[in-house]
């Protein structure tokens, strides 16, 4: 079959490899999307301590059940077309137990612990099948548009913790596809305004398509004062870092209104992971600072009807779908940032 194969950073194409066969107690799933997400790309670009090269990422799949192994009891058949999240936990975890999934210690990755979808077929382990995030995928969605439910997942849980709601003004600080998230999210949550930040202009310019009440170039403007004119001096209730950034950041805690809540949602490079945050404001100012990861099972199903429901302008958030052949072109663009989403079809 063909596969996405990453042997170095920055070293990776299409190449002929064994054919996948389901495991015991799982499934072979002929995979018929698969989406390229921001880890994904740190990968191709520095690796992960997680990956062993050669390696077959891709952890964002919807494809149609191909075969089952001996000894498969799951519920879904032969020819039904399913939306696989990558999460795949511990159920006899404390936490996974108490339903807070997102903190346990055991959490594994297909993309990571087994090697993902950016091929023609990917087998999905016994354990996903157990404890894992499996959706029959709705009628009404393409396979492409299913690929945004792992995404959307996160964004759901991150606004969840933020108590995201009526009334809000919320300033989402930068417009990548998980920026553009979060905007369609606080207002699927009923946030009264919605702003967004980053230094790119054409990033700005595709995140219009989301809905948001004001866009800010930062690095043209003073965000402080754009912030403050948007507000009338109120700021932000609450404050989204969908960036990389420590400077971000440091700047999110600055910005955010007397009792608001900042959510640190992109992680940092671990060579630079701590900023100079003041934490006299975190302080005197009482503001909740909310460091959020992952996600549990009900927000893969929540982030499914966010979708199937067309809450979320998922066709907006995909630039651009290629054959998996054309996967280097496709990722290159991503690397590059010159599109939000990039779906590749096998």
């Amino acid at each position: 079959m063909k596969a996405m194969v990453i042997h170095a950073p920055m070293q990776f194409g299409v190449e002929e490899v064994a054919d996948a066969v389901p495991d015991e107690g799982g499934f072979l799933l002929r995979v018929e999307a698969c989406g390229l997400c921001g880890s994904d790309l740190r990968t191709l670009r520095s690796g992960h301590s997680n990956v062993r090269f050669p390696w077959t990422l891709g952890h964002e799949i919807c494809g149609v059940v191909e075969d089952c192994g001996r000894g498969y009891e799951g519920p879904w058949k032969r020819g039904e077309r399913l939306s696989v999240g990558p999460l795949v936990y511990d159920p006899s975890d404390p936490f996974c137990i108490d339903g807070r999934h997102n903190l346990s210690d055991n959490v594994r990755e297909i993309g990571q612990a087994w090697e993902g979808g950016l091929a023609e077929w990917v087998a999905i382990p016994e354990e996903a099948v157990r404890l894992g995030n499996i959706l029959r995928t709705p009628e009404g969605l393409t396979s492409a548009q299913a690929t945004v439910v792992e995404p959307t997942s996160s964004v759901v849980h991150a606004q969840e913790r933020a108590r995201v709601g009526l009334g809000d003004t919320v300033l989402v600080m930068g417009a990548g596809p998980i920026g553009c998230l979060h905007v369609a999210v606080a207002r699927a949550r009923g946030a009264r305004r919605v702003i967004i930040s980053d230094l790119i202009q054409e990033r700005l310019n595709l995140s219009l398509n989301f809905g948001p009440d004001v866009v800010i170039n930062s690095r043209t403007s003073d965000l402080r004062e754009e912030v403050a004119r948007a507000t009338n001096g109120k700021m932000p209730e609450v404050i989204i870092t969908a960036a990389p950034s420590p400077d971000a950041q440091v700047e999110a805690v600055r910005l955010a209104q007397r009792g608001g809540r900042v959510v640190l949602f992109g992680g940092l490079p671990h060579d630079n992971s701590t900023p100079g945050v003041d934490t006299n404001i975190v302080h005197y100012h009482n503001l909740d600072i909310i460091g959020t990861s992952i996600f549990s099972p009900r927000h893969f199903r929540l982030a499914m009807d966010l979708i199937e429901t067309g809450r979320i302008p998922v066709d907006q958030l995909i630039t651009k779908v290629f054959p998996l052949v054309e996967f280097a072109q496709g990722a290159m663009m991503a690397l590059e940032g010159r599109v939000l989403k990039v779906v590749f079809n096998p």
